[in-house]
């Protein structure tokens, strides 16, 4: 399954948006988007999966994602005797555009800690139990709180979040698209092929053509927006549909590497181990045996 692309369309009067799910189910939908996003997951447990990082969630989860890193939640059941709606999964999402947090951190000194915090989120950061239980009545309460307060509200959450000591990253590698505007418009076009076809041998000339670069040109590009070469992205857009597969499927190792578009089980093995330190049979049994604890 190639991620998707969300448009999230944040209206021009807002300078980001707040969206109150709730839902009998979190299906898995693995998307990606320009926008910033940070969730708070409530009354839930399930799977969470960003990048090439598959884990359990539970309540009280609380992640930030950096731009056009891929990503999904998928429930497992709702917590029982928990306040909240009766059987409802609930996530509070704040999706935010990088140019105006970027914007406000360049006019505000005091707010270099967040331009830091943004920067870090290109992996993707899990917050501490400590920090969501912390934050957690301040996010409830904003979707009744008027225009102005809940923007003022959101840069204080971003704040605390910035000296949190109990974030850590997702994904194994790097994904972010430079603030350059002519880079940031090429490179989405760049990555929206990437993500449709990364399980396909990689072929340059249809990217330059995207991009309307040379192939040094779109490779000196690329490398600049999201701190990789092309084939380490498209690896690692491999081992994340391969850590999914791994989790939520019984598929043999052959078919998982044809799959997400390694040249077999041995390839997919070595990429594998490289990036993750354990082997994907290994990797299969230590996360079941995780959800059954």
């Amino acid at each position: 399954m190639q991620p998707f692309f969300e448009q999230v369309g944040i209206p021009q009067d807002r300078s980001w948006l707040l969206y109150d799910r709730q839902l009998p189910e979190f299906p898995f939908n693995w998307h990606y988007h320009p926008e910033y996003e940070l969730t708070l997951t409530l009354n839930s447990r399930g799977m969470r999966f960003v990048g090439d990082s598959v884990e359990p969630y539970g309540d009280g989860d609380l992640v930030l994602l950096a731009p056009n890193v891929p990503h999904a939640w998928q429930s497992g059941a709702v917590i029982a005797g928990h306040p909240g709606p009766c059987n409802l999964h609930r996530a509070l999402v704040c999706w935010f555009d990088g140019a105006w947090a970027m914007r406000l951190t360049d006019l505000i000194p005091e707010l270099a800690p967040v331009a830091a915090l943004l920067d870090r989120a290109r992996r993707g950061l899990a917050f501490g139990q400590a920090t969501s239980d912390r934050l957690r009545v301040r996010m409830l309460a904003m979707p009744d709180l008027p225009d102005m307060e809940r923007a003022i509200e959101m840069l204080a959450i971003l704040g605390q979040l910035a000296r949190a000591p109990d974030a850590r990253p997702l994904a194994a590698g790097e994904i972010v698209v430079s603030q350059i505007p002519r880079d940031r418009d090429r490179m989405q076009r760049v990555l929206d092929w990437l993500h449709l076809h990364y399980r396909e041998p990689l072929r340059l000339a249809p990217l330059c053509d995207r991009a309307n670069l040379t192939e040094s040109q779109l490779q000196r590009v690329f490398k600049r927006a999201t701190r990789m070469s092309i084939s380490q992205y498209v690896n690692q857009l491999r081992l994340g549909q391969a850590c999914q597969l791994l989790v939520r499927t019984d598929r043999s190792m052959a078919l998982i590497a044809t799959d997400c578009g390694f040249s077999d089980a041995a390839h997919f093995a070595r990429q594998f181990r490289a990036a993750r330190s354990t082997t994907p049979s290994r990797y299969r049994a230590m996360f079941r045996h995780a959800m059954t604890e």
